[in-house]
């Protein structure tokens, strides 16, 4: 079983890469602003979960520089997840607010839901 889950894992990795959206353009500025507004973000994720890779490639796309935190090879990053959100459970989207709370949100469509609703440029 191990065997099959490290090749459904590559297979589903080598698909992303192959297959990377474009990222949204943005002037220098705009993607300034938005860069320090994802520094409050970090995504607990496993590399070859396949709702993890459905959420990488949405920032993909909107072109977000969230840090990548490894909840399976990482063991602090697996303990955190697992002390400070609850469970371990990934995709997971840590969202620190201006006065240092912390919200832990879990579910691929949620996050993408909040990413896109958060970062997509209004149209003009």
């Amino acid at each position: 079983m191990k065997i099959i889950r490290w090749l459904l894992g590559r297979i589903i990795l080598t698909f992303d890469f192959l297959t990377s959206p474009k990222g949204l353009q943005r002037s220098d500025q705009e993607q300034q602003q938005v860069n320090s507004q994802t520094a409050s973000l970090a995504l607990y994720q496993f590399a070859a979960c396949p709702f993890c890779v459905k959420v990488r490639r949405s920032m993909k796309r909107l072109s977000l520089d969230i840090e990548l935190r490894d909840a399976k090879q990482n063991q602090g990053h697996r303990q955190e997840l697992s002390e400070q959100g609850g469970r371990i459970k990934t995709p997971c989207l840590r969202i620190e607010d201006d006065k240092g709370e912390v919200t832990w949100m879990y579910e691929s469509n949620d996050i993408i839901d909040y990413l896109e609703q958060r970062f997509t440029p209004k149209a003009s």
